[in-house]
């Protein structure tokens, strides 16, 4: 299980806006992505939010701040901030779009959100559920037992957008294999919905003019 909380993100880094001086990540885990975020902006300012206690040394060692507990109760704690990161964290809530609403607040003009969803349409899940009726959660993964919502790309985006946010650019993972890039060209990029295993997400607030626009999934590389 240390591997999950130690996990580097950073395939988001196409994703990243070009400045960014304070930086939140809820769900930092051990805060290893917070670390590596820092080659990216060593000048940044970055806070960690983590439920697990047993982790609080080890983020306090590569987050400037280290917040520990449920995000729920630490909002007042927050403050303003240039990025939001939410990689693996709003399936596990209760209510993710209240916090999500809440949390867009937080950022400052021009901030962004970087948020990573499981999407239950891939493959693994739906030809089970279609042929066999077998629906069963995993100790990880996108059925994940303790993921307590799931979301599919239009769900994925909706949620965004209710919390007054737009996507303005996408990645996908899960065609690292090559099965799954055979499956990709062979189809002419038509299973590219069943090959993703995750949408990753960078988003901004909108304005009275925004629309969101159809978004260019990229795939991870």
């Amino acid at each position: 299980m240390a591997g999950y909380y130690e996990h580097e993100r950073s395939e988001i880094l196409p994703l990243l806006p070009e400045s960014a001086s304070s930086i939140l990540d809820v769900g930092a885990g051990v805060g290893t992505t917070l670390r590596w975020i820092k080659t990216v902006y060593p000048d940044a300012r970055t806070t960690g939010v983590e439920l697990n206690a047993e982790l609080r040394i080890k983020l306090a060692s590569n987050a400037d701040v280290a917040l520990i507990g449920g995000i729920e109760d630490l909002l007042s704690e927050l403050q303003s901030y240039d990025l939001i990161l939410l990689l693996d964290v709003l399936e596990h809530l209760v209510d993710p779009l209240a916090i999500l609403r809440k949390l867009s607040t937080l950022l400052r003009p021009g901030g962004h959100m970087v948020v990573s969803l499981p999407n239950v349409a891939h493959l693994s899940i739906s030809l089970p559920l279609l042929l066999g009726r077998r629906f069963s959660y995993c100790d990880a993964g996108i059925l994940d037992r303790t993921h307590l919502k799931l979301f599919v790309e239009e769900t994925a985006v909706n949620l965004l957008n209710d919390a007054n946010l737009v996507v303005t650019k996408g990645l996908v993972s899960g065609m690292h294999g090559p099965r799954s890039r055979l499956a990709f060209r062979l189809s002419l990029g038509l299973l590219l919905h069943y090959l993703t295993t995750q949408y990753i997400m960078l988003a901004e607030l909108k304005n009275d003019r925004t629309i969101q626009k159809r978004i260019h999934w990229e795939a991870i590389k």
